[in-house]
């Protein structure tokens, strides 16, 4: 079961489980990242005795370990969602850390474009407003 938690968890890189079994999965899945950062063809066979899908194991020794290669551990987080409806089983997120953090990187960028938005519209000329107060002095005469 916990094979499949694991090629699942690199795969999709975030999955819904039980607390119990997101706690239990993120020592499993912080080991075999650690055989993926290391790259050997030991670590790679290692890495398959847990990981049995060769996609998910091409990502793990790529793109993977290249994203933790400066880290030194601390791979997952749990992020508790709540109790499930059947049995109210407490569930769980455990997802890989610096898959959020690309996102939040991808983010400022697009904000950018927004911003470059409006300013083009502040370029146009301004529409003239008009002023009731000052045509309505002119219009009436002083009254004495």
């Amino acid at each position: 079961m916990f094979r499949n938690l694991v090629t699942a968890l690199i795969t999709r890189e975030r999955i819904r489980t039980t607390l119990a079994k997101a706690k239990e999965l993120r020592s499993k899945a912080e080991k075999t990242i650690t055989l993926g950062k290391k790259g050997t063809l030991h670590a790679r066979r290692l890495a398959f005795r847990t990981v049995q899908d060769k996609g998910a194991l091409q990502k793990l020794f790529g793109p993977i370990a290249e994203r933790f290669a400066s880290r030194n551990g601390g791979y997952t987080r749990i992020i508790k969602i709540g109790n499930r409806k059947g049995d109210a089983a407490p569930m769980a997120f455990i997802e890989l850390v610096e898959a959020e953090a690309d996102k939040v990187k991808e983010k400022p960028g697009k904000a950018k474009a927004k911003k470059a938005t409006p300013a083009k519209a502040a370029d146009k000329k301004p529409a003239k407003k008009k002023e009731p107060a000052a045509k309505a002095e002119t219009a009436k005469p002083p009254a004495k």
